[in-house]
């Protein structure tokens, strides 16, 4: 099935991607291009719509990313989001300047033309996020003001007449309450595209492309447990069946339980697991290595030399399946724009140039919620799907500095004790990913009469959708008093306990 997308010219926007999973979650497909690309190129995917993403830059910067001005005599609509506006108002005879005051943050959107397709069923003075340091001073010829918020006189604009709309602030962040209405009034009103897109649609068009793909050939998917590359192994196994040759890495960096219950998870569901005990060679090479990237970029290099040796033990195997996702691919390298490089991901920017194996990454372009509900459509138990989500690199980026065993040891007993009680109190289920890091801190404790000297770990906690963003979670202080009281406790070498009580942005979930 050929879906006819909503194309986004990607501008650099830590957030680009959501666009395209918004309007997928309400059933519009969309693609992800970047701002450069060729007009021929867009001609050849017959967009019905063309969204400009936000960005970094300012529009008159000398490294600016400027778009083909041809895309505006497409006659497709388009709709400009922050970067993409200031873009549509530079291009079509506005003007861009500095802001006085830079507006980032929730703001109340007051709807001028309450008549406009684009505010088709939305709330006035709704909220909406905006993000931005230049504004719009003036704008072209044959546009109006549709919305304004405090500090924008001109939070959106259009020339309805070519069906051209923009935003100031950003729909496609959860932040903004409608946003989402937003986007499907400019998908389905304004550019005429029908709610074809489903996970159901794409696991069959991925079983397909695998099969394409893949022929004669075996692949050999490098599996954690985790819900991302028990919904590839699943999917693979019904693309291609024997051909798959399923490994387990044990790389030492995994939290306590967790070899003994993967294997189990995929015993249960007949899968033939090959697992693989390379925890001395992970640790050896990771002795002394305190710089988070290097730690991220020597475990991706490890893996592959696992993976490399026990394909040789196989005749056939050509090709390498993971469970890379859109954030991964996001926040390590940008593949399809300008995007700033955030960290590594080992199974992306961590990958060695030496590397034989052809990928198959099926997942590369959906976020975390989106595999849960493709998890789902293949049949995966919702308890495997619920799981929350663990780093490729495990441990190692939960331990300040050097990764050694004794402090392994310590951050395992730390993170069981902390889930054992989330589990306990049904805290677990309400939220998005939470684990212990141990900070190699130390400070002065008290324990019976005696003085410590230990040190702190940390717990983190949040609620997220994608992870692109995330809240600390609001855990009742009494559950929080109970996992410091058990740390302390049970484990030695701990004696004080903090609350990691940053959101995403500015931090990231991970501490490394």
């Amino acid at each position: 099935m050929k879906h006819v997308p909503i194309l986004v010219l990607d501008f650099g926007s830590q957030y680009t991607q959501l666009i395209s999973k918004r309007l997928r979650n309400q059933g519009i497909y969309s693609e992800i291009v970047p701002y450069n690309e060729s007009i021929e190129d867009i001609k050849a995917r017959s967009p019905k719509g063309i969204v400009l993403s936000g960005g970094p830059a300012s529009i008159y910067a000398s490294d600016a990313y400027k778009v083909d001005k041809e895309v505006f005599d497409l006659g497709l609509p388009i709709l400009g989001i922050c970067y993409g506006m200031q873009t549509i108002a530079h291009y079509l005879g506005g003007s861009v300047i500095p802001a006085d005051h830079h507006e980032y943050g929730k703001a109340k959107l007051t709807i001028e033309e309450s008549s406009s397709k684009i505010f088709d069923g939305i709330t006035n003075n709704e909220i909406v996020w905006m993000s931005h340091g230049d504004r719009v001073e003036s704008i072209p010829e044959g546009f109006k003001v549709i919305a304004t918020s405090e500090n924008s006189p001109y939070a959106a604009i259009a020339n309805e007449e070519v069906n051209i709309y923009a935003f100031q602030f950003h729909p496609e962040v959860t932040h903004s309450v409608q946003g989402d209405k937003m986007l499907l009034n400019f998908a389905k009103n304004i550019c005429g595209c029908e709610r074809t897109w489903s996970m159901g649609n794409f696991a069959k068009e991925q079983i397909k492309k695998i099969q394409d793909q893949v022929g004669d050939a075996k692949v050999l998917c490098g599996v954690s447990g985790g819900v991302d590359s028990s919904v590839v192994a699943t999917l693979l196994t019904e693309a291609i069946g024997d051909k798959l040759v399923p490994v387990f890495v044990n790389n030492g960096l995994l939290r306590g339980n967790e070899v003994a219950d993967v294997q189990d998870m995929f015993k249960t569901r007949g899968v033939p697991l090959i697992t693989v005990d390379a925890t001395d060679r992970f640790l050896d090479k990771l002795e002394g290595v305190t710089d988070p990237e290097t730690k991220r970029k020597i475990i991706g290099e490890t893996f592959i030399e696992v993976f490399d040796e026990e394909a040789k033990k196989h005749d056939g195997i050509k090709f390498l399946a993971q469970g890379t996702l859109y954030t991964d691919v996001i926040e390590s390298v940008s593949v399809k724009g300008p995007s700033k490089t955030i960290k590594s991901h080992h199974n992306v920017g961590g990958l060695p140039d030496w590397m034989t194996f052809e990928l198959i990454e099926p997942l590369r372009e959906i976020f975390k919620d989106e595999v849960r509900v493709l998890g789902l459509e293949l049949g995966l138990p919702s308890h495997m799907i619920g799981r929350h989500p663990f780093p490729g690199p495990g441990l190692a980026i939960r331990i300040m500095g050097d990764v050694n065993r004794p402090d392994l040891e310590i951050l395992r007993k730390a993170d069981t004790i902390m889930l054992d009680v989330l589990r306990a109190t049904g805290w677990y289920d309400k939220t998005w990913q939470a684990f212990t890091v141990l900070l190699n801190v130390k400070s002065v404790g008290v324990m019976g009469d005696n003085r410590t000297y230990d040190n702190t770990a940390c717990v983190r906690i949040v609620n997220a959708i994608d992870g692109m963003t995330a809240t600390f979670a609001h855990i009742p202080h009494d559950i929080l008093e109970q996992i410091s009281r058990r740390i302390i406790n049970e484990v030695d070498g701990i004696n004080r306990v903090v609350y990691d009580i940053s959101s995403k942005p500015p931090a990231t979930i991970e501490w490394e």
